[in-house]
């Protein structure tokens, strides 16, 4: 649910409540990673290719994380334009 002012700005958040494990890692995004233009295609990268990447890179080092993600960024993006703010943080518990 976005936060400030939407079409559905009169309905509340839900409380949801996760048991963390030494090592989990926890990510929050805004939606210009996923919302951004490039690949072959030219289409959005999406979050369902955002996460499969998360998934797949999660047990590094959080240092490797970051150059694999700028670098995923930059090889989608290609010479198209970045259209949106991207950011993203991970917290490895």
């Amino acid at each position: 649910m976005p936060i400030g002012k939407h079409e559905k700005d009169n309905i509340s958040f839900t409380l949801h409540t996760v048991n963390l494990q030494k090592d989990d890692v926890v990510y929050c995004l805004t939606d210009g990673l996923p919302d951004q233009f490039g690949g072959p295609k030219g289409k959005k990268f999406m979050h369902k290719q955002l996460k499969e990447v998360l998934i797949s890179i999660a047990h590094k080092p959080m240092e490797t994380q970051k150059q694999i993600l700028t670098d995923t960024l930059n090889k989608w993006k290609g010479n198209l334009e970045q259209i949106d703010d991207v950011t993203l943080m991970g917290v490895r518990v």
